[in-house]
């Protein structure tokens, strides 16, 4: 039985068990509150400084500060793109750019040339910053101009070759309508529109090739495709127009080659060269085809008798709607096309096509592929090595 005093002493102790468990918790709060306090009051702690001239050195973009008395700082682009020689700006455009910016507070941008080691086009972004200083952003554009012109000589490439035929309809149809009484020139008229019919055809389906080719579509899954069968498929898709002027078309080299890719595609480029190398024969001549492996490497050759190509147009015969002989071209309906696509289809198949040619000896050309086995160490034989084998091969030699 619990006694008067014991229990006033149990009561005592829990009041000063409480308190004390009070007074620690009011110091507790009390601390944290003053540890919150110190730590607000404190500096936050430093982060390490970032570099900013590494970090200008490391953008592709030239930046250029000019200061009050001249060029404060320029990045490695700045110098590579010839904005800035010897710690100026070396162009008076840019001077004057900064200079505007200067007087009015407010910001300018636009293009221009800039003369290093050749013409390069930039846009220009001029900022003003603080204490009269001016920042500059330069971009190169050249990339993108020459894509711009070659778009728009491709379009005007593309309505000329499709106005000519267009045109040359619209004077034959009325031609037809007026020799309703004459059978011979009727039938002369109505050959000359499917002639010019015909090319515009064969225009608009290279066209759509070339565009597949230069990435409009994904390209079709590569399989093992037989040399043999490409070739012979050029052959017969060619030997109706050899027949029509006497050519002879010969195959020879090796047999069983194997490559990678597709091979409507590859027929396509072996037939355009074959057909090329017949249009540019005379009659009575021979067209070879000489297939070869070299170091892993598959050489389709494509041998005539022909005209030949001048030195200074071998450059270019891979160009779309170049013609090194245009009214030759357009009097058998070619449309500068079959070259473009043969170097497209080369490319594609990581492979490369090659021209040698003398005027009046003929022409050689070569469609380099890599074989099934190449090794990727492997590299394509070099134009000398090609031209040295085409000419043991003119020769009979092996």
């Amino acid at each position: 039985m619990t006694t008067a005093p014991d229990r006033h002493r149990r009561f005592t102790g829990g009041v000063a068990a409480l308190a004390t468990l009070g007074l620690g918790a009011v110091a507790g709060a009390v601390g944290y509150t003053a540890l919150r306090r110190r730590r607000a009051a404190e500096p936050p702690p430093s982060c390490p400084a970032l570099e900013w001239p590494r970090v200008l050195a490391a953008l592709h973009t030239a930046v250029v500060v000019i200061g009050p008395d001249g060029i404060e700082h320029a990045n490695p682009a700045a110098e590579q793109l010839g904005a800035v020689d010897r710690g100026e700006l070396r162009q008076p455009d840019l001077r004057t750019i900064v200079t505007q910016v200067r007087a009015t507070g407010e910001p300018r941008s636009g293009e221009l040339e800039l003369e290093s080691t050749g013409t390069v086009a930039v846009r220009v972004h001029a900022s003003p910053l603080p204490e009269d200083r001016v920042l500059l952003e330069l971009t190169d554009v050249t990339e993108l101009h020459r894509v711009e012109k070659v778009r728009r000589d491709f379009v005007a490439n593309v309505s000329h070759e499709l106005k000519t035929p267009v045109g040359a309809l619209q004077l034959l149809t009325e031609a037809l309508a007026d020799a309703v009484d004459d059978p011979q020139a009727a039938a002369r008229f109505t050959s000359r529109i499917q002639h010019e019919s015909a090319r515009m055809g064969r225009l608009v389906s290279e066209l759509l090739e070339l565009s597949r080719l230069q990435g409009a579509e994904p390209l079709p899954a590569f399989s093992p495709v037989s040399v043999d069968r490409v070739v012979n498929e050029a052959a017969d898709r060619s030997r109706t127009a050899a027949n029509a002027k006497r050519i002879a078309l010969h195959r020879t080299g090796e047999s069983g080659a194997t490559v990678s890719g597709s091979e409507s595609q590859l027929a396509t480029a072996v037939g355009n060269l074959v057909r090329n190398a017949i249009v540019y024969s005379p009659e009575d001549t021979t067209v070879t085809i000489d297939v070869t492996e070299t170091r892993g490497w598959v050489k389709v050759a494509v041998i005539d008798q022909g005209i030949g190509i001048a030195p200074a147009d071998q450059a270019r015969v891979f160009e779309r709607f170049y013609r090194a002989d245009p009214a030759r071209s357009r009097a058998t309906g070619g449309t500068g096309l079959g070259l473009a696509i043969v170097k497209h289809i080369a490319g594609n198949h990581a492979g490369r096509v090659e021209v040698s040619s003398m005027p009046g000896n003929g022409s050689v050309f070569t469609l380099l592929l890599p074989s099934v086995a190449l090794s990727a160490r492997e590299s394509a034989p070099p134009p000398d090595e090609i031209d040295e084998q085409v000419n043991r091969n003119q020769k009979g030699t092996p």
